[in-house]
């Protein structure tokens, strides 16, 4: 039996097993009311096919009446499956492959039709998330060179490029590194071991290659990429790479809550061909054209929704024709209702957790006045935070509080507590000692001197913690992109995959202009909370 054949047939038994439920359909229809309110969460995976079939997932449950929310580009795998297994999200296109090799560390064991059971059975058992019928087509994990470096080394295969490997750099996405069907895997089937190797993310990765700045990439079977940059594909003589078959993975919760949804879903099963999703992929990464246009695109050639209009389908290519600079104000107004949105996500993060530092590390600024002793051991605490990466404390909040904004404001917090913690106690022990000393003369209590004397002449200084930690906010909120909390990280994060220098610009810019307006209105109201003789002093 062919792959086509099996594929089939697993899409027809699990659309029949659906279709045999009517009691589940009934259901979710006598819900209909809090389905249509409650939205579904559909997320992605940061890279352009990922972006698409989530897109294409959203729109078939609008379609169908459902509200959908809407997190792309989380992370990795294990951060996508994780917020699966937790609830925060409720489905994310996903690879059989994957889920068997990266997930479960297990080596194919037969084809399509054996790793769809394999992976549905574990899954299941373990987590309690459930694998819909696949797509229809295989998205296989390939290695990509430059056809002229490739004829030039005689290279067709896998076990060709183990023989000249040690003298090529490779670059490689960081879900593909460590994997044991991604770098690891390769060395131990192969023995295939790069002169170097670098992690850069996927779109990245073809420019790379196109500049010579790496020998050897990872790609997927596909990209639209591969076309544009007309590389050669390395066969694998070893079979070594698992099937790769695109399904929906949805969550327990919405398994069980609202089977309508998952039979919305099922209808996609064995619909999307290899070609059709080589189109879409090609209309995002050659033509740049918009996500939700290219998804709209697909599910019309597969036949689940009406033709889009002949504006819908227009070239979007134009901006890739033009430079970057004269691209950007067209694009951000076209966008305008998407970036007002994630601006105001953006201000929300950074407001949130600027406040709460405030709240926290000013009053324990003034403590650790009165504690002396615990002053340093405390600030170097609060400055440990600072000495970790971005995304690493982001990924590291995800297991307390799951995805979205709860864990951004949890990590922004915590990157601003040193400044403001800092400067509080810096500001007031350094507080005019002649000021302090004419105020105790004249028989002023502690707390008086701390309200009357010490936090007047210490207020710019604070201020000025409170200053830059809002500006460290503003530029860190953007990472919060890569953990669903949305904000002018998104269209960065999407650009970088897609490697569209006007998507990153469109939300680039404004996390700039915002970090600079921030800047300005706090450099304003260090000057206004002066003392006058001191405000005076700084002008």
């Amino acid at each position: 039996m062919t792959v086509a054949r099996i594929r089939g047939a697993i899409a027809a038994a699990w659309a029949a097993g659906a279709l045999a439920a009517p009691s589940l359909a009934a259901q979710d229809d006598a819900a209909g009311a809090v389905d249509s309110r409650t939205p579904i969460v559909v997320a992605s995976k940061p890279f352009a096919e990922s972006y698409l079939l989530a897109e294409a997932f959203a729109q078939l449950l609008e379609a169908s009446g459902y509200a959908v929310d809407r997190r792309p580009g989380l992370g990795m795998t294990e951060l996508a499956l994780g917020a699966l297994i937790r609830g925060d999200i409720d489905v994310y296109p996903e690879y059989t492959g994957t889920g068997l090799a990266a997930v479960l560390g297990e080596s194919a064991a037969g084809g399509s039709a054996a790793v769809f059971r394999r992976v549905s059975e574990e899954f299941e058992a373990r987590w309690g998330v459930r694998w819909l019928p696949p797509l229809g087509f295989e998205n296989t994990y390939a290695i990509a060179m430059r056809r002229d470096v490739a004829d030039s080394l005689d290279v067709r295969t896998l076990s060709g490029l183990a023989a000249v490997a040690q003298d090529l750099a490779g670059g490689f996405s960081p879900d593909f590194i460590g994997r044991a069907d991604g770098l690891d895997g390769l060395a131990a089937a192969y023995g295939i071991r790069f002169r170097e190797s670098r992690s850069l993310l996927q779109a990245v990765k073809y420019q790379a290659l196109a500049e010579d700045a790496v020998d050897v990439i990872d790609a997927y079977s596909t990209d639209g990429a591969i076309s544009r940059y007309d590389l050669a594909l390395l066969a694998d003589d070893r079979n070594f790479f698992p099937p790769y078959d695109a399904a929906p993975l949805v969550s327990r919760k919405l398994y069980a809550d609202r089977p309508g949804a998952v039979l919305v879903l099922t209808r996609l099963a064995g619909r999307i061909d290899e070609e059709a999703v080589q189109r879409a992929n090609e209309r995002i990464e050659v033509d740049a054209a918009p996500i939700p246009v290219a998804a709209r695109e697909l599910l019309a050639d597969v036949g689940m929704i009406d033709a889009p209009g002949d504006e819908a389908r227009s070239p979007s290519a134009s901006r890739r024709t033009r430079s970057t600079v004269a691209a950007l104000p067209g694009y951000m107004w076209t966008n305008r209702a998407d970036l007002g949105r994630q601006f105001g996500r953006h201000l929300l993060l950074v407001l949130a957790s600027l406040g709460a530092a405030i709240l926290v590390a000013l009053p324990a600024g003034v403590v650790l006045e009165r504690r002396r002793s615990l002053a340093e051991g405390t600030i170097r605490l609060s400055g440990l935070l600072q000495t970790i990466p971005g995304i690493a404390l982001l990924a590291f909040m995800i297991p307390l509080f799951g995805i979205g904004v709860a864990p951004a404001v949890v990590a922004l917090f915590l990157y601003s507590l040193l400044p403001i913690l800092r400067n509080t106690y810096t500001g007031i022990i350094e507080a005019a000692p002649d000021a302090v000393a004419a105020g105790r003369a004249l028989g002023m209590t502690e707390v008086q001197l701390l309200g009357r004397v010490r936090l007047p002449l210490a207020a710019p200084v604070i201020m000025a913690g409170v200053r830059t930690a809002a500006v460290i906010n503003v530029g860190t909120a953007t990472l919060a992109a890569f953990i669903g909390a949305g904000g002018l990280g998104d269209p960065i994060v999407a650009g970088l995959t897609l490697s569209d220098p006007v998507m990153i610009l469109s939300g680039a810019v404004p996390s700039a202009v915002l970090a600079l307006f921030v800047d300005w209105g706090l450099a304003r109201a260090e000057v206004a909370v002066a003392p006058k003789g001191v405000a005076e002093g700084r002008r």
